[in-house]
């Protein structure tokens, strides 16, 4: 008798169960920015807060396509947008749901947050005390035209072509005087070598 009980209280829940349980809809939709119907966002979160929070993610162009109950709520969110609630229709007549899904942009103003680099009053006295001042633009000045920054900048910087043109017309120049000019043989080592030795061989031909 017990057992008979049972299994009519089984039969009886699961009856129950079979009543309650809503029929299935295929979801379909793309999801689009509010301000620009020809703007897509993608990889947005998509949860079924109705069946265990079950969630999916839309693709790279805002597409998702999944299967839910009538009746069911689902939730839509994105980092930059405000979340969207959706609610499944009931009574679809070919158990499908196709929308377009529009969620508006949201712009969040965090609160001030200063970071202070102290620790405590001690530690800023101390800093503040010894901390060098920046060069004003007076000084910056001087050091830019200072005799070490021009030495550096000559090394550093490559010449522009002004400079290269009057190099190359002083080495013109220079080449040009050289070959027509006539070298003083008192200035040649060689010819004072030649010199010397004439002067000894006439020396000794004389003695």
């Amino acid at each position: 008798m017990k057992k008979l009980i049972g299994i009519l209280f089984l039969l009886v829940s699961l009856s129950a169960f079979a009543q309650k349980e809503k029929p299935l809809v295929q979801f379909t939709g793309v999801i689009y920015n509010a301000d620009s119907a020809n703007v897509v966002v993608p990889y947005v979160s998509i949860s079924n807060k109705s069946y265990h929070n079950a969630a999916v993610i839309a693709s790279y162009n805002g597409y998702f396509s999944f299967v839910v109950h009538e009746q069911d709520t689902i939730s839509f969110t994105a980092v930059g947008y405000a979340p969207l609630t959706v609610v499944i229709p009931a009574n679809l007549a070919n158990k499908s749901y196709t929308t377009q899904i529009k969620i508006k942009p949201q712009i969040i103003n965090l609160p001030v947050f200063r970071v202070f680099p102290w620790a405590t009053t001690d530690e800023f006295r101390r800093d503040f005390v010894t901390a060098k001042l920046a060069d004003d633009d007076l000084e910056i000045a001087r050091k830019n035209i200072s005799r070490a920054s021009l030495a550096a900048l000559t090394t550093s910087l490559p010449r522009d072509g002004q400079e290269i043109q009057s190099a190359n017309a002083s080495q013109m120049h220079t080449n040009l005087v050289n070959s027509h000019s006539i070298t003083n043989p008192l200035l040649n080592p060689l010819a004072w070598g030649s010199l010397i030795k004439s002067i000894t061989d006439g020396d000794k031909k004389g003695n």
